[in-house]
């Protein structure tokens, strides 16, 4: 089983910029978020025995890690391959100059890998194919996967089988659990 959370809302969340390898710091609102996702993971687990807490290495992402450790009493380990995918030249930019600039780039599933220098998608999915391989088979597997939102739709996209497009048009809150087992996806509200 993985519990896979999006980091709390970050000050670029709010100001519509593009973060990929960028970091900014969580808002009040994103702390909250965090604790409020650690609450729900405590009420979903009860126990922690087994469990672990994954993180991407991206501060925004071990800030939300470690508000979730803190309720269940666990460490957290940083994954690489849970990073953020890499929007290359527009890592940091906001959204509104980017879509001026670059009209029609910002369709359903496209601005998320045509930025110059972006990480192309099907290394995303290797990335991610590849840590999940690398995982305990179900019913062992007991992860809190704590990522993004690029990096999560593409997660989940694998994990169900579905097509890019479908994929990369999955909601991706910052205030919600997703329980992936049993070849199944489930939403819990935080």
């Amino acid at each position: 089983m993985i519990y896979l959370v999006r980091h709390g809302q970050t000050v670029f969340n709010r100001e519509g910029r593009l973060q990929g390898h960028v970091d900014s710091p969580l808002t009040e609102l994103g702390l909250a978020q965090a604790a409020a996702s650690g609450a729900l993971l405590r009420r979903l687990l009860g126990e922690t025995d087994g469990w672990r807490i994954v993180s991407s290495p991206l501060g925004r992402a071990m800030a939300t890690a470690e508000r979730i450790a803190g309720a269940l009493g666990l460490e957290v380990e940083t994954e690489p391959a849970l990073i953020e995918v890499s929007f290359g030249a527009w890592d940091g930019r906001l959204r509104s100059e980017l879509a001026a600039a670059a009209p029609g780039a910002f369709g359903p599933s496209g601005y998320m890998f045509a930025a110059p220098d972006a990480e192309p998608y099907e290394a995303m999915v290797d990335r991610l194919a590849g840590w999940i391989a690398g995982l305990p088979p179900e019913p062992q597997r007991r992860v809190i996967a704590v990522s993004h939102g690029v990096a999560g739709r593409v997660l989940r996209g694998l994990y169900a089988g579905l097509a890019r497009e479908d994929a990369l048009a999955q909601a991706v809150p910052q205030d919600a659990v997703f329980r992936l087992s049993g070849g199944r996806i489930e939403r819990f509200d935080a």
